[in-house]
């Protein structure tokens, strides 16, 4: 199997760097510049070494008739439950059969104004995945396997404690009181796994500068790059060894 940590560098030395070249690229035409750190991701394509190391992870599975969906040559768009559809990152199919949806998320800077819009996010999908597999919209396939991916800038505004929340009358959980939103988001993501949301979830921070040495810090075992891999690798081998056994079985029964 694949060193995933070490593969998992490389995927992060890729993003700081894209995201290097797409600040200084934008607006070279035009002479003007997106604000803020937008000029670094309306290029896109930052975050596909973790695409391609997820995509490894699942090939390594030996997979039959197995298509990796991460590219628009291969649509990655499913339908939904309470919406017609959504684009993912990447999509497995064998055959007609759903076998892993990955979402590949991140988050530099803008900290305070995005993380409630990448929780809701990360919910609604999640939830309007599995509302659609329940009402049998995936059928004839199995239970899928669901996954997410979160890396976030590790810089002072994102591992500083934040200032308490006082509502009245109903209190915030305690434990989202006087965390930093690196905290907070590897609160939300092992949640997200604990109630089933996800079957697995990756959380790491990474810092601009260090980053583009592939450096980056995982907080959490539970969360951590090698529990993701080790469980989606094992779904899709066990999806392989059931299609050996059910070709098994077909053969025996034509004799």
């Amino acid at each position: 199997m694949l060193n995933f940590e070490e593969e998992l560098g490389k995927a992060v030395k890729y993003f700081w760097q894209i995201r290097g070249k797409q600040k200084k690229r934008q607006g070279g035409k035009t002479g003007k510049k997106d604000a803020g750190e937008r000029s670094s991701v309306t290029g896109g394509k930052h975050a596909d070494g973790f695409i391609r190391l997820i995509a490894a992870i699942v090939m390594d599975a030996a997979l039959p008739n197995v298509e990796i969906h991460v590219t628009e040559k291969k649509p990655r768009t499913l339908p939904g439950f309470y919406r017609p559809c959504k684009e993912w990152d990447l999509v497995v199919l064998s055959a007609d059969t759903l076998v892993a949806v990955v979402e590949v998320k991140s988050q530099v800077g803008s900290f305070g104004n995005n993380f409630n819009n990448r929780v809701e996010e990360a919910l609604g999908n999640a939830t309007d995945f599995w509302a659609a597999y329940r009402e049998g919209i995936f059928k004839p396939s199995q239970k899928p396997w669901l996954g997410y991916l979160f890396m976030l800038e590790e810089r002072e505004a994102s591992i500083r404690p934040t200032k308490p929340i006082v509502l009245r009358p109903y209190k915030v959980d305690e434990a989202f009181q006087m965390r930093s939103y690196a905290k907070r988001y590897e609160l939300v993501c092992e949640r997200l796994v604990r109630d089933r949301l996800y079957d697995a979830a990756c959380f790491f921070t990474s810092n601009a500068q260090t980053g583009k040495r592939g450096e980056y810090q995982q907080p959490n075992e539970e969360l951590s790059i090698n529990n993701l891999a080790i469980s989606l690798h094992a779904r899709a081998a066990a999806f392989a060894r059931m299609g050996e056994e059910i070709k098994v079985l077909e053969g025996n029964n034509e004799k």
